[in-house]
């Protein structure tokens, strides 16, 4: 089985108070004397204290195109991947050079070189290290990135892959733009990193007391491609929000999970910890609704939600982690499930074991 040796988080080095925010997205959005209590409503109701950004709050008034915005990305997007990277081959007791594949995820923006192939030389990873970047899935990006990991090194057993997930979530603000997917995504999302380093079954890390990973399983469903994504604009990314996205999740859930988990001879109540994308709060409550989850079952995306906000594909990641160093870890040889959605519209699931 594919070992999770370890997983690090990271965050944007500039924190705010979510209040903070909502005072810049009134400044930019709304026009001079407009009403800004339902603004104010929207930013209290998602649950959200804190969040970080990768520039000061005053700088994105001045970030007036596409070029300036990416360029932000790029220069940020290394220095959090190079450190997400770094903690997390050291907490697994290994080397950049043991590293066989990197797997890059973004989708809040673009570079060609890719950020991996800029990460390569400043980590010290080896020349023939394979590369590959992946854009496009959004907030599934790191669900399915520890399953295509898994995936590769079941046919490489003796390998070291890592997955690193870059979100700068905040370079994507849309100024004057008012509409109601613009403003739920400045109350929610934030800035982070996230790296997972895995090792094939005949591959043991020196260190990192992760869980195996036993499967996956990915779902698309058809017709709901304008239910999440971005369309890209003269402006930059300009976000794709469908209200119905929650309402979706509770009628395909229950049942790609318990198919899921019955290939395994499992059941829910078979799980003991459930490591969820934070989405927002009414995906994590359509979640454990639809899974009917016992009462705390996502209070470690709940929490994670509230301090850094839905960081993307990042989320779940730092999930995982938090799951991973809590005070009462889950009992060891238990199942365990992570999950996340995205645009397509997609699940993916994984089954761990711990």
């Amino acid at each position: 089985m594919t070992r999770i040796a370890a997983v690090h988080g990271v965050l944007a080095p500039y924190r705010h108070a979510q209040r903070d925010i909502t005072d810049m997205v009134a400044r930019h959005c709304l026009s001079e004397g407009a009403d800004r209590g339902p603004l104010d409503r929207l930013h209290r109701g998602v649950r959200v204290r804190s969040r970080h950004t990768v520039l000061p709050l005053d700088r994105y008034g001045e970030l007036d195109d596409f070029g300036a915005v990416n360029d932000a990305f790029i220069a940020g997007a290394a220095d959090l991947g190079a450190e997400a990277v770094t903690g997390a081959l050291g907490e697994a007791g290994l080397s950049p050079r043991d590293v066989d594949l990197l797997v890059f995820t973004s989708v809040t923006g673009i570079a060609a070189p890719s950020v991996d192939a800029r990460l390569a030389g400043r980590l010290g990873l080896r020349p023939d290290v394979k590369r590959l970047p992946v854009f496009g899935l959004g907030c599934v990006a790191g669900a399915t990135g520890i399953a295509r990991l898994h995936d590769y090194l079941l046919g490489r057993p003796e390998q070291v892959a890592v997955l690193l997930s870059v979100e700068l979530c905040s370079l994507t603000f849309q100024r004057a733009d008012t509409s109601p997917a613009n403003l739920v995504a400045t109350a929610l999302f934030g800035d982070g990193a996230a790296a997972v380093v895995a090792c094939g079954a005949r591959r043991h890390p020196p260190a990192g007391t992760g869980p195996t990973v036993v499967a996956s399983r990915s779902r698309l469903y058809p017709d709901t491609e304008r239910l999440l994504g971005w369309d890209i604009t003269g402006a930059g990314f300009r976000v794709v929000l469908d209200a119905a996205v929650p309402d979706v999740v509770r009628k395909t859930l229950a049942g790609e999970v318990d198919g899921f988990l019955a290939d395994h001879g499992l059941r829910r109540h078979d799980v003991t910890a459930w490591v969820s994308h934070t989405g927002g709060p009414r995906i994590l409550d359509a979640v454990a609704e639809a899974l009917d989850l016992p009462e705390g079952a996502l209070d470690a995306s709940r929490h994670s939600l509230a301090e850094a906000g839905n960081l993307s594909s990042a989320s779940v990641l730092h999930v995982l982690r938090d799951t991973l160093t809590a005070a009462r870890r889950p009992p060891a040889g238990t199942p365990g499930l992570l999950l996340a959605m995205g645009p397509g519209f997609c699940t993916e699931l994984v089954l761990l074991r711990w």
